[in-house]
């Protein structure tokens, strides 16, 4: 029964995504504008429904940075309406010319930048994801299908109704953006399996949902395993500018991927700076743990050898006293998650060497692994932060929600 619910709800999309590429820019833009409309308007009941949410994941016992994750409060819902604008003033990248050439037989060959198709997009907690998903794909041209978690069911439900509602006032398919308004964990393996509708999965959320994805799915699939992320504080830092660096990047929204997780410190500099770190870390409740070096300096929980490969998403953090840059460098290689990487520095040398050398989607020099984000980059949102090394890595933004195609076109021309 929820297989065949889904798998409906996935050849609606592909119909509708054959609709969808004879739509202009112009008409895509509309819906998008009448998108901000509808959330303006129906503000309040949008916070009303989280409600719903939030009282329940406080029911449920979900930490703080958990239920943070579920809020839509003002600040939020006008960020949403922010990405919209931000979308609408971009230009879509479908139809782009990426190359061009005429070869020996007078063959005309053009490489086009083309949607992806149905896009499958299976995420947790973080209802502003229905918003930013499915306008990414619109205007990318591509069919999205949502599937939120039941902790926050009540809001995705809602906004889906929204964009639904615009696609149909502006005599749109509404099945370009379809919504599974079920929450089984099977529905996720029957989504990730409907490959005869479905042309990629992105799967955001815990580091269990992504590998049940990956290990499942038969749709290719666009993922992060985990947000680990490290700042590595150089010998050559700036304290302050490394005080305050690391504490944005561990407290600022802990819950989510690109907050730090473990804190590497050159060993020439770790007395002066752990303790007035800890001194930061302690009021706003970050419980610390270190090994053994850290423990000569601070009074805090030992470090197992799991946590290095730990995701907290919590006020937590692990700390590691390393000898210089290259045991740095060769501890996130190891244990990072190829998210995103930062270094403070004010050596440049040991600068390039870390923008080089580390294998990360994003990698920073003195600024805050928290800036991984499609809206903060400029891409009006994003669709999830790719690890991947092929297709998309880093935000996935418009032209990572687009493939190509070749048009070859001739005079007569057969081949001998």
């Amino acid at each position: 029964m929820l297989k065949q619910y889904i798998e409906d709800i996935c050849k609606k999309a592909k119909d509708a995504f054959f609709d969808l590429s004879s739509i202009g820019e112009d008409k895509i833009n509309n819906v998008l504008n009448t998108l901000v409309e509808l959330i303006e308007k129906n503000a309040e009941e949008i916070k009303r429904v989280n409600e719903i949410d939030l009282e329940n994941a406080k029911k449920d016992g979900l930490s703080s940075a958990l239920i943070d994750r579920l809020l839509l409060n003002d600040k939020r819902i006008k960020g949403m309406v922010d990405s919209i604008k931000t979308l609408i003033s971009l230009r879509s990248p479908v139809g782009e010319i990426i190359d061009g050439w005429t070869i020996e037989n007078g063959l005309s060959i053009e490489k086009i930048r083309v949607p992806i198709g149905v896009v499958g997009i299976i995420y947790e907690s973080r209802p502003n994801v229905t918003i930013d998903a499915a306008t990414l794909c619109l205007k990318s041209s591509n069919c999205a299908i949502l599937r939120g978690g039941k902790e926050a069911i009540n809001s995705n439900r809602f906004l889906s109704e929204l964009i639904k509602e615009a696609l149909r006032l502006n005599d749109v398919n509404e099945n370009c953006a379809g919504f599974i308004d079920k929450t089984d964990r099977e529905g996720v393996l029957h989504l990730a399996k409907a490959d005869k509708y479905v042309d990629v999965i992105v799967p955001r959320g815990g580091e269990g949902l992504i590998k049940f994805v990956a290990n499942n799915a038969t749709v290719s699939v666009i993922k992060h395993d985990k947000g680990l992320c490290h700042t590595y504080i150089d010998k050559d830092a700036d304290l302050e500018k490394a005080l305050d660096i690391s504490f944005n990047a561990k407290v600022q929204r802990p819950g989510v991927c690109n907050a730090m997780e473990t804190l590497l410190v050159h060993k020439d500099i770790a007395d002066k700076f752990l303790p007035k770190f800890k001194e930061l870390m302690d009021k706003a409740n970050v419980e610390l743990r270190g090994c053994e070096k850290t423990l000569e300096m601070l009074d805090i929980k030992r470090a197992e050898e799991s946590d290095w490969d730990e995701e907290y998403l919590d006020l937590i953090l692990s700390i590691k006293v390393v000898d210089n840059l290259d045991d740095a460098v060769k501890h996130i290689n190891r244990h990072g998650s190829n998210h995103s990487e930062a270094i403070v520095t004010e050596n440049y040398t040991n600068a390039e060497e870390f923008l080089n050398r580390v294998d990360a989607s994003c990698v920073y020099v003195n600024a805050s692994t928290r800036f991984t984000d499609g809206g903060v980059f400029g891409m009006g949102a994003e669709i999830g932060i790719s690890t991947n090394k092929l297709h998309a890595r880093g935000p996935v933004g418009l032209s990572e929600l687009t493939t190509y195609k070749y048009k070859i076109r001739g005079n007569g021309q057969i081949r001998q």
